[in-house]
């Protein structure tokens, strides 16, 4: 998986790396982020959240398993310390930051709980913990068009769970868990901008047979432009570490 991330690392950012960025103004004013602030990104991407923190003036770090990707967050960021490593064993000592955030990561992680509980180990107590994970299926347009792919694939069609962010940091033992759902809006141009991003990573031959069912599931979200306009939903939750 770090090597297809790697592989569409440049892509991923022209085409998707903006698309959660309401998520992550939400965490970051939830966290209460502001200048002087140490602030982790787990699962940075292409580098999109840290560059934001760094705008509020906080001294940014962030890791990902995909040097690619990696490659991306430090022109993006350049003023954050990014590092590629496994958000299971962060490459930081105990209780040096205070604030550690992940963006549609967790999930990927090989165990979620294992990379939760290094989150929390590298946070000081009384530092905030914030994760933000695409909400359940039914609340998201783009659904429409993951479903087309995977049946064109010859997958199951399974919907996204509900990820239960707040139970997830209570169970953590986090104090003071605040939770929500935020809207984000993505939009493609035209129609080969929106089967470049639905097919990322496929060869030309793969973008070709599959290109037809991408279109016929967005028609309904066809802009009089001629592009596509989907609306899509964030939960996400923060909480507080306690004294430990």
């Amino acid at each position: 998986m770090e090597d297809f991330w790697s592989e569409v690392a440049e892509e991923w950012a022209l085409l998707w790396g903006w698309s959660p960025d309401p998520a992550r103004d939400v965490l970051l004013a939830e966290t209460g982020v502001r200048p002087g602030t140490r602030v982790l990104d787990v699962g940075c991407g292409s580098g999109e959240l840290l560059a934001r923190a760094s705008a509020l003036g906080a001294s940014t770090a962030g890791v990902d398993s995909a040097p690619g990707m990696v490659a991306v967050a430090r022109r993006t960021a350049p003023g954050a310390d990014v590092r590629v490593a496994d958000a299971q064993a962060l490459p930081w000592p105990a209780a040096v930051v205070d604030v550690v955030l992940a963006v549609n990561a967790l999930h990927l992680a090989d165990d979620p709980d294992a990379a939760l509980a290094e989150m929390l180990r590298v946070t000081r107590a009384g530092g905030r913990v914030g994760v933000a994970q695409w909400a359940e299926a039914g609340r998201n347009d783009l659904e429409a068009v993951e479903r087309a792919v995977a049946l064109a694939h010859g997958e199951d069609d399974v919907g996204r769970d509900d990820p239960h962010l707040d139970t997830l940091l209570r169970e953590a033992g986090l104090e003071d868990v605040r939770d929500g759902v935020v809207a984000v809006v993505w939009h493609a141009p035209d129609d080969a901008t929106l089967v470049r991003a639905a097919l990322l990573g496929e060869d030309a031959e793969g973008r070709a047979a599959t290109a037809g069912a991408v279109l016929a599931a967005a028609a309904p979200y066809r802009t009089d432009g001629g592009g596509y306009r989907f609306v899509d939903a964030v939960r996400w939750a923060v909480a507080t570490v306690p004294s430990r």
